[in-house]
């Protein structure tokens, strides 16, 4: 029963995804910690992202409309996201998340390695998609799950836009964001990347046979939990309180803004 199990769950679009995401990370990484540049980090990201994308699209049982949706709607969202962290690292010239990591190899290297899974992990559904021998069409939660997506890319791109131009501006230097989206969340961003990654599992769900389709659930439970427990909001609530954790207008807004789904402020 194990064995009929296993060999029911082997995949080989999962297992070339993750060597790829593996192999395009390790080598991205030795680039960067040879030069200690943070620069490769983020697009590195955005590129394992297409690169898989790449991959599904060329050896996809079916090319079809469903297919063809998802896997574009997951290119916009990673052309957008890595342009705009190209920009904002240029701009900023490091990234002070690896202050302290990116001399020490093995400190930097687990990096590079939980940012490759990560891509593997929340690709699964596009993925598993790709190998799927049923036939796919336009269903009413295909189109709830694109449109989710596509409102999580907008709520993300706003939020970044919103928090560049507020870093950008000279004025800003040592104070914490609570205009536009941050009014009413403090990582709006980190809000639409969970949209976007719930939106493209609802898309494909109806079209995977189990067990595969509970494997895609770990997509969204996974950028779920390591946003709000383990590399998202925890760390940067960790240096907010750092930074500002005495000025009573900060704890006024923390204290009265949503943490991330945007919400009006409670007294």
């Amino acid at each position: 029963m194990i064995k009929s199990l296993v060999k029911r769950m082997y995949n080989k679009n999962m297992l070339f995804a993750l060597i790829f995401a593996l192999v395009l990370n390790l080598v991205m990484f030795l680039i960067a910690f040879r030069n200690k540049t943070d620069k490769l980090t983020d697009i590195s990201y955005a590129l394992t992202f297409i690169g898989i994308v790449i991959y599904n699209t060329i050896t996809a049982t079916k090319l079809d409309s469903v297919r063809i949706l998802v896997n574009s709607i997951i290119v916009i969202w990673a052309i957008r996201l890595g342009t705009y962290l190209l920009i904002r690292i240029n701009f900023m010239g490091r990234d002070k998340r690896f202050d302290g990591m990116r001399e020490y190899f093995w400190k930097f290297l687990r990096f590079w390695l939980l940012q490759a899974i990560t891509v593997w992990v929340v690709m699964l559904p596009s993925v598993l998609l790709s190998s799927a021998t049923g036939n796919t069409k336009i269903s009413s939660m295909v189109i709830l799950g694109l449109l989710i997506s596509a409102f999580g890319i907008l709520i993300e791109a706003l939020a970044d836009k919103q928090k560049f131009e507020f870093i950008k501006n000279p004025a800003n230097k040592n104070k914490w964001i609570d205009s536009g989206l941050w009014a009413y969340s403090r990582h709006p961003n980190y809000f639409g990347e969970i949209l976007m990654w719930l939106g493209v599992y609802l898309s494909v769900a109806h079209w995977i046979d189990s067990p595969e389709v509970y494997i895609a659930l770990a997509s969204p439970l996974f950028i779920t939990s390591m946003l709000l427990f383990i590399s998202g909001i925890p760390l940067l609530e960790k240096a907010a309180d750092k930074k500002w954790g005495s000025d009573k207008n900060y704890l006024h807004y923390k204290n009265s803004t949503s943490v991330l789904i945007p919400l009006p402020k409670s007294k």
